[in-house]
């Protein structure tokens, strides 16, 4: 097994290495949720924090995304860095991050993104793309001081709280190295997988 008894700081090695080789959002991820009737979808988000508490990102809580996890929270993540050769996996029930935590990084976003956030209406029908222009300009207008963009109703983070961590190593001649950690109580249990 690696020497790495916590999988979040064999991860945070991982992401850190992939920072500096990955060419391209070394911090995406696949998500995946289902619909209640179980029909599962995947997307590409971005990573916006990792710690004990777990995996954070941000999103329209009106997106297929969100209504998928509001009526079934249990989710799975997906990182694949090509240049390294390496994914983790990581799956585990899905809670929404603080107001206040929501708040403090909508302030971080740019303006722009962050006017976006008001004229969109994530995953629903676009009759054509000069109404979203015309909605960014619309909100431009209600808010033009760009210090005080306020964050939607409408927009905040989601919390992963993992359950079960992969990580996978590309090997040779497909004898890749696979290492799953289950939480077991608020330890972590540590299995080697066949490839």
């Amino acid at each position: 097994m690696d020497p790495t008894p916590e999988p979040l700081a064999r991860f945070e090695a991982w992401l850190a290495e992939a920072s500096e080789k990955e060419p391209n959002d070394p911090n995406a991820m696949t998500l995946a949720t289902a619909s209640p009737s179980g029909r599962p979808s995947a997307r590409i988000v971005l990573l916006k924090g990792a710690d004990v508490r777990g995996f954070v990102f941000y999103t329209n809580l009106e997106s297929r995304k969100s209504l998928e996890i509001k009526e079934n929270p249990n989710v799975a993540l997906l990182f694949h860095w090509k240049s390294l050769r390496r994914q983790v996996r990581i799956e585990g029930p899905i809670q929404p991050v603080a107001p206040d935590e929501a708040d403090a990084y909508f302030a971080t976003r740019p303006a722009l993104s962050r006017l976006g956030a008001w004229a969109s209406d994530q995953s629903r029908p676009l009759p054509d793309r000069a109404t979203l222009e015309a909605r960014l300009a619309a909100a431009r207008e209600r808010f033009p001081d760009e210090q005080a963009i306020p964050r939607p109703p409408h927009w905040s983070g989601w919390r992963l709280v993992p359950e079960l961590y992969e990580f996978w190593q590309d090997m040779p001649f497909r004898l890749h190295r696979r290492d799953l950690y289950t939480r077991a109580g608020s330890e972590w249990q540590a299995t080697l997988l066949y490839p």
